[in-house]
């Protein structure tokens, strides 16, 4: 479903030449829920930009369904059936929930259904048809109606950007059981940069990324108990490569 082959990604800056993604080749399957992890600057962030066209590797390339994308603008890939998620989702004054939710999806939706991808992240639905999509809504419920609008989207691919980042814990459960029933439900694939223990005990694989490559990848049930021991002995996310 989706290649990366052979990605790096570097930046010109004050003290020279950075390499942020050294050489990375990934395979994601259809229908699986990926958790990409590691530490803070390990490049997780850029591996979900590279993504979804909100950069472009300075060497490499990535391969959505069979066709190369990496010259397509964010756009084409979002026609394509890739969404992104950020970790600061925006605001809008002026817009709606309801209306956000049908922007999404494409044509208008019955309200009954605005109602369900309002339910399925937790918001007591008619409370929030008819708020705008501004300052007025906190955190957490800014990342809940973020989920609900991609799960509108009918993606083949939907990424999530450290979606825990500045909410509380309240807002942080309803998250959780939001990727819970994704993850139980999904048709398509799902890639979620996150750090959280109770997100990559999710995953159906986990990928670990330290320094700009591939430290470790495999199932779940191999790598999590990996992480949460070198965490518990004090030690760097990593170690020998996959």
């Amino acid at each position: 479903m989706l290649e990366l082959k052979n990605c790096s990604f570097r930046v010109d800056n004050a003290e020279g030449r950075a390499d942020i993604i050294k050489d990375v080749s990934l395979t994601i399957d259809e229908g699986k829920f990926i958790v990409i992890t590691g530490q803070n600057g390990g490049g997780k962030s850029t591996i979900a930009r590279l993504i979804m066209g909100i950069e472009k590797p300075t060497s490499g390339s990535i391969i959505f369904d069979g066709q190369d994308i990496t010259d397509l603008s964010i756009t084409e890939r979002a026609r394509l059936g890739i969404g992104y998620a950020f970790q600061q989702p925006p605001r809008f004054k002026g817009l709606t929930v309801r209306r956000l939710l049908s922007l999404a999806h494409g044509s208008d939706l019955p309200e009954d259904e605005c109602c369900s991808y309002l339910t399925s992240v937790g918001l007591c639905s008619k409370d929030y048809l008819n708020r705008e999509v501004d300052s007025s809504l906190s955190g957490g419920e800014l990342k809940r109606i973020e989920i609900a609008t991609l799960m509108a989207r009918q993606l083949r691919l939907a990424i999530y950007d450290e979606p825990e980042a500045g909410i509380d814990l309240w807002s942080f459960a309803m998250l959780v059981n939001s990727f819970k029933a994704m993850s139980k439900n999904r048709h398509n694939s799902v890639i979620i940069i996150s750090h959280q223990e109770r997100i990559m005990s999710l995953a159906d694989e986990i990928i670990v990324l330290n320094g700009g490559e591939v430290a470790r990848r495999g199932p779940r049930e191999e790598v999590f108990g990996e992480i949460i021991g070198q965490l518990n002995d004090g030690c760097d996310f990593g170690g020998a490569k996959a």
